[in-house]
């Protein structure tokens, strides 16, 4: 086989001869030819920072599993002293979490006396999943 017949059978740009010189293959490119791929609508830098906030607040499983308590509550609220136990965290630490939920919007506070009451915001989740998606 020739040198030059390798072009056909070898999808690289370049190729080892016989001799073990490398060579170089022509390489053409079409450019008549459309896209490989469609190119995506980038979103603006807010949403994406919006969008990053919600899930790095889920990022962490801890705080999904949090999320999930208060989402399957049947009060629709849970108070931040029942969330300790579960999850085997102090109550600082529990606050802290749920702090992060609160700034994502993923979760509502109410303080009531000495104790924080957190209802879930599913909508948050739901619009961010949705402007992720488009």
């Amino acid at each position: 086989m020739r040198q030059d017949d390798h072009a056909a059978h070898i999808d690289k740009c370049q190729c080892v001869g016989q001799n073990g010189a490398m060579s170089s293959l022509p390489v053409t490119i079409d450019t008549t030819a459309g896209s490989c791929c469609a190119s995506g609508q980038a979103m603006d830098d807010g949403t994406a920072q919006d969008l990053a906030k919600v899930f790095k607040a889920l990022g962490d499983p801890t705080r999904v599993k949090l999320l999930s308590m208060i989402v399957a509550s049947t009060n629709g609220e849970m108070c931040v002293c029942d969330l300790t136990e579960p999850v085997g965290l102090s109550q600082p630490t529990v606050s802290h979490h749920m702090k992060l939920l609160v700034e994502a919007g993923l979760v509502t506070r109410e303080q009531r006396g000495k104790w924080a009451f957190y209802q879930p915001t599913t909508s948050t989740l739901a619009e961010a999943v949705s402007a992720l998606l488009g």
